[in-house]
C-alpha cells in the first residue's frame, strides 16, 4: 500500500476511533487506512514521533508498527 500524498511530511498517523497509531512507512492492507481517511477521524503528531503518539495514549498498530528493539527486515 502506498503512502497517502496528503501525509507526505508525516510518518505517524493516529486513528481517533481506536486510539491506534500507524506507521505510514510500513502500512499494510490490514490497517484499513482507506477507511480511516474516509471517516476523517485521524490525527497527526507534533513532534512526528512514536513516543509523542504514546504520550497521547495511542497504542501501536500490530500490523505496521514493529516492537521496540526489533531489527528492520
Amino acid at each position: 500500500m502506498s503512502r497517502p500524498t496528503r501525509f507526505e511530511h508525516f510518518r505517524w498517523l493516529g486513528d481517533k476511533r481506536s486510539l491506534r497509531v500507524h506507521d505510514l512507512d510500513a502500512i499494510t492492507e490490514a490497517c484499513a487506512l482507506d477507511d480511516l481517511l474516509a471517516a476523517e477521524t485521524f490525527a497527526t503528531f507534533g513532534p512526528d514521533e512514536l513516543i509523542e503518539a504514546k504520550n497521547r495514549c495511542y497504542k501501536p498498530c500490530r500490523h505496521c508498527v514493529r516492537p521496540e528493539g526489533e531489527a528492520a527486515a
